[in-house]
């Protein structure tokens, strides 16, 4: 069987290559945090692309943005497709923006070949799914999926304490129209896969069947700053010690169960002075399972481990959840709707469980969903060097325009 492209591939590499120059860094990734200057750069030069394609543009209060193209029939829910266009500090060119930017290669080929579908067809941006300058993660697209309220939304803080509401109004991105309560007839993500497993496995595209569930902590565990020198060890109060007992036990569980992943991501110490014996330390825990059971487990440890390590330490704790995913199971239909555009189109492709969270984990809630991978060179992603290779981007999106096209003339 030949394998062939429905869409431009030269044409959706430009624009990923110029997309990317918005926040470029040294290493040859981005950094283009949620709704800063360079994130509102970025969806102007989106929202004007779209516009240059013939598309309507629609914002919702979380600054959301939908790119509608026209069908024979509007009045039926649309078929929609996107993902993110923030990224990490240290970020990687594709990650987000490529399920973005497919999105709009799809709406540009069904332009070129004078393809008029019988449903609508979108392509979208949802703001902060990354969750590294607002958190949690995918605060947007949850609250669309009904999992968060919108003033939560609204009033999540940086670490500076400046809100998501008011940034959205400073780079005018605060629209109007109510979020969630749009119809969707699918959803489709298209996304690097971010782990090796496509790669290892020599396939080209990954049909994503779900993805682990997660819980967030953030934890604070207080004692007293003192002077290096003249304090003895033995009566010492230091946050820094019981944080790292903490960070050892969760590493540790992540151990323990297949299929799990635990880490501590972000530590902040106070007052970081190397002479100065730390009185305050803030760190985060990340867990992840594709079974809810074991991660409760999961959590549960985690929290006995916090709680030991500050009685043994005379520290005082501060623990809390914030946040929540189950593990996720998408739509059978669009499921099959991605394994068939493989199959037809003569890619190598396998089922596959997604380790990351997506946007699509909170709009299969309220619409059916589902998503394509495509490879990353070593698994690497929420990293300056990671890269994917013209042709399975190209792959990827030809996929997902045959599964839209699929779905959107279904009634």
């Amino acid at each position: 069987m030949q394998t062939k492209h429905l869409v431009n591939s030269d044409r959706l590499w430009k624009s990923l290559m110029d997309m990317a120059k918005i926040g470029a860094t040294e290493k040859g990734g981005v950094c283009r945090l949620a709704l800063t200057d360079l994130d509102r750069d970025a969806r102007d030069l989106f929202v004007k692309w779209c516009k240059e394609a013939g598309c309507t543009i629609t914002i919702d209060q979380m600054g959301n943005v939908f790119a509608r193209r026209a069908g024979k029939d509007n009045s039926l829910a649309p078929v929609v497709t996107g993902s993110h266009i923030d990224s990490q500090p240290t970020g990687g060119k594709f990650d987000g923006v490529y399920g973005v930017l497919a999105g709009l290669e799809v709406i540009r080929s069904l332009n070129d070949a004078k393809v008029e579908t019988l449903r609508p067809i979108e392509a979208s941006i949802w703001t902060n799914e990354e969750g590294s300058r607002f958190a949690p993660a995918m605060i947007s697209s949850g609250i669309f999926g009904g999992a968060f309220e919108l003033e939560y939304g609204l009033n999540r803080p940086d670490l500076d304490g400046k809100t998501m509401g008011e940034e959205l109004k400073r780079i005018g991105y605060a629209g109007k129209e109510p979020v969630g309560g749009r119809p969707f007839h699918a959803f489709f993500e298209a996304h690097i896969e971010q782990g090796p497993i496509l790669e290892h496995d020599k396939k080209t595209i990954g049909i994503v069947q779900g993805g682990l569930g997660q819980r967030w902590m953030e934890v604070t565990m207080t004692g007293v700053e003192s002077h290096a020198g003249p304090t003895p060890m033995r009566i010492r109060k230091d946050a820094m010690v019981g944080a790292a007992h903490v960070i050892t036990a969760v590493n540790k569980i992540g151990h323990s169960y297949p299929h799990a992943c635990a880490t501590v991501g972000l530590v902040q110490c106070s007052p970081n002075s190397r002479n100065t014996i730390p009185g305050k330390v803030f760190f985060t825990i990340d867990l992840r399972h594709n079974e809810d059971e074991v991660l409760t487990k999961m959590a549960q440890e985690a929290k006995a481990a916090a709680e030991k390590a500050a009685k043994e330490n005379g520290l005082e704790l501060d623990y809390k959840e914030i946040w929540y995913l189950p593990p996720v199971k998408f739509s059978a239909d669009c499921v099959q709707a991605v394994a068939n555009a493989a199959s037809e189109l003569g890619f190598s492709h396998m089922p596959i469980i997604s380790g990351a969270g997506h946007d699509s984990f909170y709009i299969n809630r309220v619409a059916p969903a589902a998503m394509v991978f495509v490879p990353c060179d070593g698994g690497i992603s929420h990293n300056e060097i990671e890269n994917a290779t013209q042709e399975d981007i190209a792959a990827g999106c030809s996929v997902l325009m045959r599964a839209m096209i699929e779905r959107a003339n279904s009634l």
